[in-house]
């Protein structure tokens, strides 16, 4: 049995390719379907030496599928805020995002907000703690808390850096769903309350199209404390929150994103989160210019010496 799949080749191939980022360790896990190895043996065998050149990576059966563990090139950063309360109250007023700092230094302000949400499945919500996603508040916060959330709903509760504004998911939840951002992004902030729970998240085009390689997170007990605590509506007492960032090279890519597929399953343990993007990085015009004039000096220069 031989996998013949381009996009998995292209994945380990996107391995090589290093990062500016500070990545840790976590970890993704794709299945992939075996199909019999009927195809022209010389590409069976381009395929199976291309994966075997590509990647060290621990490979079993499982379930007549098989199973690729892959290192995620997730990333930490530090998560800048300001907490409008104080005391006992501070995790449940607003916190704002004022900024993060990659593990190089840069400091990136500027994010990309979502500003549209199509909820593809969410559990039925029928009173209690019942349902799966809906949005949430801190308890002395601005913002909304809806049990039977809407695609509204959704968008209203992360169209804003208000971290103490997340969307909630209960123990055993299944969702899945769409958001757009207001313009294309490189990398994606992600905070979850509690650091018990994880998500998948997949890339998605304007349409709503999925692109590149689904990416599994690890619970988000193995994720960074992002130095906050947070008591909504949903709980009793403040919990920590957890942070992780995902780059493009994590879903297989190489140009930015419109927007993200984010799922939930019952086993993981109903996530309760906050994501931005990051802005697409395009030089100022000016930066531009000035490279230019100092190219053309150059060449001068160059030319004198002749």
């Amino acid at each position: 049995m031989i996998v013949l799949r381009e996009q998995f080749v292209h994945c380990f191939q996107l391995r090589s390719q290093l990062h500016p980022l500070n990545y840790s360790s976590h970890y993704r896990v794709m299945k992939l379907p075996l199909l019999a190895a009927s195809a022209a043996p010389s590409a069976a065998r381009t395929v199976a030496k291309s994966i075997a050149t590509c990647v060290a990576a621990s490979v079993g059966l499982l379930g007549g599928g098989l199973l690729i563990q892959l290192p995620a090139q997730a990333f930490s950063y530090t998560t800048n805020f300001t907490a409008e309360l104080s005391g006992d109250d501070a995790s449940k007023g607003n916190i704002w995002l004022d900024s993060v700092t990659l593990g190089d230094g840069t400091v990136i302000d500027d994010f990309a907000m979502v500003t549209g949400a199509e909820i593809i499945s969410n559990d039925l919500w029928s009173g209690g703690n019942t349902g799966a996603a809906s949005a949430d508040r801190g308890d002395l916060a601005d913002g909304i808390k809806v049990e039977d959330a809407s695609n509204l709903d959704i968008m209203m509760a992360l169209n804003n850096n208000n971290l103490n504004n997340i969307i909630d998911t209960e123990d055993t939840g299944n969702f899945a769903m769409n958001l757009f951002f207001e313009e294309s992004i490189d990398e994606v902030f992600l905070w979850e309350r509690g650091r018990n729970s994880k998500l998948a998240l997949q890339a998605i085009d304007t349409e709503g199209n999925t692109l590149g390689s689904l990416v599994e997170l690890d619970y988000s007990s193995e994720w960074d404390y992002a130095g906050y605590d947070i008591d909504t509506m949903e709980i009793g007492d403040a919990q920590q929150v957890g942070s992780i960032g995902v780059s493009l090279d994590d879903f297989g890519l190489s140009s930015s994103i419109a927007g993200l597929r984010v799922v939930s399953e019952s086993s993981f343990n109903g996530p309760d989160w906050k994501l931005m993007g990051a802005k697409r990085k395009v030089p100022e015009p000016s930066a531009m210019a000035g490279l230019g004039v100092m190219m053309g000096g150059l060449l001068l220069r160059r030319r004198r010496a002749r």
